[in-house]
C-alpha cells in the first residue's frame, strides 16, 4: 500500500520548531517508519538538498496535495519545482505507526480556466500554450490557500524560471530577474488604458447631494431625546474655565458692594469687576476723623500709608528682579518731594521704609521754623536710616532718578503753591525724565503741578482727573463699622492684597 503513494505531492507539518515541508514522495519505509520527499520546499522556500527524510515521530500533520495520475497532477501541465496547492481535498492524519492514512478521496479540481495574461507589446512578447492555461493564477491559488484551515496554509513564492512550462517563451529583452518583475507588474498594473474613464469625477455635484444641515439637525434631535451629548456636535461647545474660576455653582455675584450716601461723581472697578465709587473730599475727611476717634490715630494711619506706598514703589522699581543681593551695583534711587503738612509726613514714612529696603532715598523738605509734630516724628525716624535729606533744589540729582514720589500738594494750604521753593521743585520734577508716583493727590487738576503716572488713594478714592494717571487704592485699616457710621455700606474690595489697581468705568 505504501508504494501507491509514491510520486504524490504532500505537505508535512512538523510543528513550530521544524516548520512545514512540501515535496513529492520518493520513498516510504514501513520498517523504519520514515518518508522521503524529493525536491522539497521548507516553509515555501526551496531547500538546498535534493531530498529530505522524516521520521514518524516528527510528523504532526500530513496532507496530500496531489495524487499521481489524478486530475490535479501537475505533470499533465508540465513538471514544476514548487508543488501546487490547488487540489485541497485529501487530508491525512498521522497513524499509530507514523505513516499517513487516507481519510477520504481527493476532490476533483475544477475544470481548466482560460486566464487572460496581459502583455506589454512594447518591451516583451509572451507565448501562452494551451497546457499553461490549466494552471491557476497566483491570486487563485492564494485565495484557495486562505480558504484552507490555518494549519494547512503555506507561503507562495514567485515562480522561478525553472518552474515555467517548457513551451513558455521568456521575455526577449529582459533577463530572468527582469522578466519575473515585469510579469508581476503586468499582473498588478497592466490594466487596459481604454477602460479608464474620460470624464473627471464631479466633486461639487456629489458634495451637493449631502445635506449637512439636515444631518446635524437629526443628530441634535436624537441627542435631545436620548439625553446624550456627542463630542462632534458643532452647536454644543464644552465650557472652559480659567485657573482662578470656580466650576461649582454658587450664588450670583454682587459686583456693587460699596454704596455711598451721595451720588458718586466717578466710579472705578477692580480687576475682579467689583465697583468702587468715589467719595467727596468732605466725606473722606469725615471718615478719617471718625476712624481717629475710634483709635485709628494719625500715627497708625501714617505708618499704614507708608507701608502700602513703599510696597507699591518697590514693585514699580522692579521688585525681586531689581532688589536682590546680586544687583547691589544697581541700587535704585528715589527722589521724595514732601511739603510741610500731613501729606508730606506720609511721604517721609514711605521714604523710611524704602531706605530700610536698600533703596537710595533723597528726601526734599523745605526749611520751616516750626514743623508739625507728625513731621518732626517722621523726620526723627528717617534720620536713623541711610536716606539723604536736602532742603534746596540745587542738592537734587542732575541726572534722572528711577522714581519720583510726589507729596507736595495737599487739599488745604493752597498758598504753598505760590512759594518759590514749590515752583523750583515742580520745574525740577517736570524736567527730570523719571516716572512720578503721587500719594493721596488732591481732586482738582488745577492744583496738580506735576503730572503723575500713578496715584495712590487711601481707603476710598477721590474723583481724580486724567493728570493723576492710573489710580491705585490702598487699605489703611479702617474698620467696616466706621464706614457704616458715616453712612457708607462697605465691603472690602482688596481680597488678599493691600494695594489694588482701579480702572475707570
Amino acid at each position: 500500500m505504501a508504494t501507491d503513494w509514491l510520486g504524490s505531492i504532500v505537505s508535512i507539518n512538523c510543528g513550530e520548531s521544524l516548520g512545514v515541508y512540501q515535496g513529492r514522495v520518493s520513498a516510504v519505509d514501513q520498517v523504519s517508519q520514515t518518508i522521503s520527499l524529493t525536491r522539497p520546499f521548507h516553509n515555501g522556500v526551496k531547500c538546498l538538498v535534493p531530498e529530505v527524510t522524516f521520521r514518524a515521530g516528527d510528523i504532526t500533520e500530513l496532507k496530500i496535495l496531489e495524487i499521481p495520475g489524478g486530475p490535479g497532477d501537475s505533470r499533465q501541465c508540465g513538471d514544476s519545482q514548487q508543488p501546487d496547492t490547488a487540489g485541497v481535498g485529501c487530508q491525512v492524519g498521522p497513524s499509530q505507526n507514523g505513516t499517513g492514512k487516507a481519510l477520504k478521496k481527493p476532490l476533483s479540481s475544477s475544470a481548466p480556466q482560460n486566464i487572460p495574461r496581459r502583455t506589454d507589446t512594447k518591451s516583451q512578447d509572451f507565448v501562452v500554450s494551451p497546457q499553461q492555461q490549466c494552471s491557476k493564477s497566483y491570486m487563485d491559488r492564494h485565495v484557495e490557500t486562505l480558504s484552507q484551515p490555518k494549519g494547512f496554509r503555506r507561503r507562495h513564492n514567485s515562480w522561478s524560471s525553472s518552474s515555467r512550462h517548457p513551451n513558455q517563451v521568456t521575455p526577449k529583452k529582459s533577463g530572468l530577474k527582469n522578466g519575473q518583475m515585469k510579469s508581476k507588474d503586468d499582473e498588478c498594473f497592466g490594466d487596459d488604458i481604454d477602460e479608464i474613464p474620460d470624464t473627471d469625477f464631479d466633486f461639487e455635484g456629489n458634495l451637493a447631494l449631502f445635506d449637512k444641515a439636515a444631518v446635524f439637525e437629526e443628530i441634535e434631535t436624537y441627542e435631545r431625546r436620548s439625553g446624550t451629548r456627542s463630542r462632534g456636535t458643532p452647536s454644543e461647545k464644552p465650557a472652559r474655565y480659567r485657573h482662578d474660576e470656580n466650576i461649582l455653582e454658587s450664588e450670583p455675584i454682587v459686583y456693587r458692594r460699596i454704596v455711598v450716601p451721595q451720588n458718586p461723581n466717578k466710579e472705578f472697578c477692580t480687576d475682579s469687576g467689583l465697583v468702587v465709587p468715589s467719595v467727596s473730599y468732605e466725606l473722606h475727611k469725615k471718615l478719617l476723623a471718625v476712624a481717629e476717634k475710634h483709635g485709628l490715630t494719625l500715627e497708625r494711619r501714617l505708618e499704614m500709608t507708608g507701608v502700602c506706598a513703599s510696597q507699591m514703589a518697590l514693585s514699580l522699581l522692579g521688585g525681586p528682579n531689581r532688589l536682590n543681593p546680586k544687583n547691589v551695583h544697581q541700587r535704585p534711587t528715589v527722589a521724595l518731594l514732601c511739603g510741610p503738612h500731613v501729606k508730606g509726613a506720609q511721604g517721609i514714612s514711605c521714604g523710611r521704609h524704602l531706605s530700610n529696603h536698600d533703596v537710595h532715598v533723597i528726601l526734599f523738605l523745605p526749611n520751616f521754623v516750626k514743623m508739625l509734630e507728625s513731621i518732626t516724628n517722621e523726620l526723627n525716624l528717617f534720620s536713623k536710616t541711610q536716606g539723604q535729606q536736602v532742603s534746596s533744589v540745587k542738592d537734587l540729582p542732575d541726572t534722572p532718578v528711577d522714581l519720583v514720589i510726589n507729596c507736595l500738594d495737599c487739599h488745604e494750604n493752597a498758598f504753598l503753591r505760590d512759594q518759590p521753593w514749590y515752583k523750583a521743585v515742580v520745574d525740577w520734577a517736570n524736567q527730570n525724565r523719571a516716572p512720578v508716583l503721587s500719594i493721596d493727590p488732591p481732586m482738582s487738576e488745577m492744583e496738580l503741578g506735576i503730572d503723575a503716572k500713578w496715584s495712590l488713594a487711601l481707603g476710598l478714592p477721590l474723583p481724580l482727573g486724567e493728570r493723576a494717571g492710573r489710580v491705585y487704592l490702598c487699605d489703611i485699616g479702617i474698620p467696616q463699622k466706621v464706614f457704616q457710621e458715616v453712612g457708607i455700606n462697605y465691603h472690602s474690595p482688596f481680597g488678599c492684597k493691600f494695594v489694588i489697581p482701579l480702572h475707570s468705568t
